[in-house]
């Protein structure tokens, strides 16, 4: 196989790790803006349409409220920044940054489109849907490619509880660190949940890698349906979805910023680093929907689609050039996380938020037990 050309090799490293990084916080923006307009729509409500910009001659263009999220942009980069005399500095400017980070490096390992290899002067497809990961000369459209991805996911998330409970011990404030308080107590027991619900699927894969998770999950059962994760593993999608969102700290699991209670561990915090606390939380909506996608929505893959085109049961053929396959793959990994975003927001304004006992009842008493069984009958069913 011929090596990658320097331009190329730079060009193909580069724009991988670049998605991976952008694509989360370029969607975080939009979101709320989809979150407000969604949420109206439910409420029979006319949503954002306020923020407009006016053109000579006083006409105005409002875009269906999408300049809303630049306006709250430009609010919070220049709302005064006030720090109360009585909060550890250090502490306090370290939070939002510890609350971001693991977002956006968690999106790092998700791969994205089918691997591409470099052969005879040309850019291929490498097979996929085989089972295994290709090997040679090839260029991963992933950000990074680590054998125990998982398990960095699991590391990654874990870490975003820190910059939580440091806001609210930071902060100087009774209320924040009550918030803080909640919050941690909550992340860390659906942290247990989110591990062993994906116990069932590494057992079913026999890897922790998310692209190769991926390719298998191109292979077709009984010729016909697709070896997809929510497929082979439906109570454990169910229960990793539900913990995930209760690592987010979103509705029905806000509890960590009641306003009839506590008001929140971002209490004391204004400008924009309040602004990266909010831009978390739709951060991590993108994350969780990318690694529900990975793991339990067969990735970029399409149903029959392979390298060379679509295979039909039956024996049909529509042969497809490498570039489309390509295109369609990242496309349809895009409308995937699209979609599981929507769905985290519809949840969010349909359920109503839980007390705190119902909160620790629900990942102790139910989910933890749900995830126990998921995994001892998924075993049961292996080795019979």
């Amino acid at each position: 196989m011929d090596q990658f050309p320097v331009y190329l090799a730079v060009i193909l490293t580069v724009v991988p790790v670049a998605f991976a990084l952008l694509f989360p916080l370029l969607l975080a923006g939009p979101l709320t803006w989809a979150e407000r307009r969604q949420s109206a729509y439910m409420q029979d409500r006319i949503g954002p349409n306020r923020a407009a910009i006016v053109l000579p001659g006083g006409k105005e263009y409002r875009v269906f409220g999408l300049l809303h999220p630049l306006a709250d942009v430009i609010k919070l980069i220049t709302k005064e920044d006030t720090i109360h005399h009585s909060v550890d500095k250090f502490l306090y400017n370290l939070a939002p940054l510890i609350a971001l980070f693991p977002a956006l490096v968690t999106f790092v390992i998700i791969p994205f489109g089918p691997d591409l290899a470099y052969q005879a002067g040309a850019m291929v497809i490498a097979p996929f849907a085989n089972g295994s990961v290709p090997t040679g000369n090839t260029m991963e459209l992933q950000g990074a490619r680590v054998d125990i991805g998982i398990l960095y996911i699991f590391a990654m998330s874990s870490l975003g509880v820190f910059g939580v409970t440091l806001a609210g011990y930071a902060s100087s404030n009774k209320f924040a660190l009550l918030g803080g308080l909640r919050a941690s107590a909550q992340m860390i027991s659906y942290e247990v949940t989110l591990g062993l619900s994906l116990i069932g699927l590494i057992m079913v894969f026999q890897t922790l890698e998310p692209s190769s998770m991926v390719y298998q999950q191109g292979e077709l059962m009984w010729g016909v349906i697709p070896k997809w994760g929510i497929l082979i593993q439906p109570l454990g999608f169910i229960v990793f979805l539900t913990a995930a969102i209760a690592e987010n700290k979103r509705t029905p699991f806000d509890l960590a910023e009641g306003e009839s209670e506590i008001i929140g561990y971002f209490i004391e915090y204004s400008g924009m680093k309040f602004g990266m606390f909010f831009m978390a939380e739709y951060v991590e909506v993108v994350v969780i929907s990318g690694i529900v996608t990975t793991l339990f929505l067969g990735g970029w893959q399409l149903p029959f689609l392979f390298s060379d085109g679509f295979h039909f049961p039956g024996g049909a053929f529509l042969g497809l050039h490498g570039a489309i396959v390509t295109a369609m793959g990242v496309g349809t990994f895009v409308f995937k996380v699209l979609f599981m975003c929507w769905f985290q927001l519809a949840i969010r304004w349909t359920l109503p938020r839980f007390r705190y006992d119902q909160v620790m009842n629900l990942g102790w008493k139910i989910l933890l037990p749900l995830s126990l069984a998921n995994m001892v009958v998924t075993g049961l069913v292996l080795l019979s």
